[in-house]
């Protein structure tokens, strides 16, 4: 079968839905909150009452949606399921070698959207504008995960992250023409990269991440999980108060939206409030925020994470991704006894930030990957792009600068 060709694409919510947003947010029946000063047992209500008033009387979707699509964007349809991106093409692309930048696909995570990536577009297109060398420009290719944001409706079952990965190196080569590329992601785009790197080693040119996981973490029989047996894992009690603390910012979306993400989504996707304080937790603990979640994200981003996810109707398909991942399990195409190389072959650089890290020992990845870089940051989150984007495009640039030429 062949490949549809991308069409153009603006984003244009219905002033209805707006309507709606704004009558759901004046009528909300608040849950009472006490002794939770310190977001202890969850979403801090008076917090939480300041940013969806703010969501009410003063957050402009239009300027939002508008600056949105200054950026080119398009849609096709892979296997049968909506797919959409942001294409942005170098700047001045007479100044790399050849005059080819080099294409880069950026994978985002939950609770991202492909906007995470906005503050790191303009220098990795056009480095030149912002004290970079010229010759390091980049043509992004920026797609919102399958059930994520525009690449919805997603009605098709059983796509998970390495599905993705299929779905990623059919919408470079086929679709867009680019028979190498290299490819970024974090958190959920990180296992996409990875099993790029795996699969498609002999279509990129190297593959970067931030955060690390073997491509087996959801592999196992209890997927739900992520902190398996402490007991087994720490040597010491002080590293299992580390990884305990580390799992506790974690585990409640990764057992919930693993085991009942349609129950958790038919509250979400009635309630914007509850959408908002769901996703709102995760960016104040994941993120680098000591507790202020405005430290790392003003209240338009975090009303541009909520919000897409809101008037796209895309929370329930963006959790089953989680379910997914468990019950479709990933299963490697060769293993390092058989192949005599890395799992992951591809040259593959890492990019770590000390608040977001897992206690532990990392000295497996020397050998589970064909290691190429690997850098540990003092300051950044879970949300790199957003939090960190000046380190992440350096990494970025530094990883792939090898291939130019």
């Amino acid at each position: 079968m062949s490949t549809p060709a991308p069409t153009p694409f603006r984003i244009e919510i219905p002033e209805d839905r707006l309507h709606d947003l704004r009558r759901r947010l004046a009528s909300i029946r608040w849950a009472p909150d006490f002794a939770n000063d310190d977001w202890r047992y969850g979403t801090n209500g008076k917090y939480l009452r300041e940013l969806v008033a703010y969501w009410h009387d003063g957050y402009d979707w239009r300027a939002r949606e508008k600056r949105i699509n200054a950026y080119p964007q398009f849609k096709v349809e892979i296997d049968g399921m909506p797919i959409h991106f942001l294409h942005v093409k170098a700047k001045h692309p007479e100044k790399c070698a050849g005059g080819r930048p080099l294409p880069l696909l950026l994978t985002h995570g939950w609770p991202w959207t492909f906007w995470d990536f906005e503050k790191v577009i303009g220098p990795l297109t056009d480095p030149g504008a912002f004290g970079g060398d010229p010759k390091d420009a980049f043509d992004v290719v920026v797609p919102s995960l399958p059930g994520f944001g525009f690449s919805t409706p997603l009605t098709t079952p059983g796509i998970n992250w390495w599905r993705t990965a299929d779905l990623w190196a059919t919408l470079m080569r086929d679709v867009l023409g680019h028979e190498r590329f290299c490819a970024h992601g974090g958190d959920w785009g990180a296992l996409v990269t990875l099993q790029l790197g795996h699969r498609y080693a002999d279509r990129v040119h190297g593959v970067h991440i931030t955060g690390i996981a073997p491509l087996e973490f959801f592999s196992g029989d209890r997927p739900w999980s992520i902190g398996g047996s402490l007991d087994t894992i720490a040597k010491g009690t002080g590293e299992k108060e580390a990884l305990l603390a580390w799992e506790r910012k974690f585990a409640s979306h990764v057992a919930v939206q693993h085991l009942d993400p349609q129950s958790l989504a038919f509250a979400m996707h009635d309630s914007p409030m509850g959408l908002c304080a769901w996703i709102l937790e995760r960016r104040r603990s994941w993120g680098d925020t000591h507790g202020d979640v405005e430290s790392r994200f003003t209240k338009d981003e975090l009303l541009d994470t909520m919000s897409i996810y809101w008037l796209t109707d895309s929370f329930v398909t963006s959790v089953r991704y989680y379910a997914e991942a468990g019950r479709n399990p990933w299963k490697p195409d060769y293993t390092r006894e058989s192949a005599n190389k890395p799992i992951v072959a591809a040259p593959t650089g890492i990019t770590l930030f000390k608040p977001d890290m897992a206690p532990g020992d990392m000295s497996w990845s020397e050998t589970y990957f064909n290691r190429v870089q690997f850098r540990v940051h003092e300051k950044g989150g879970h949300f790199a792009p957003a939090e960190e984007p000046a380190v992440l495009v350096t990494d970025i640039r530094d990883m792939f600068r090898r291939n130019r030429g």
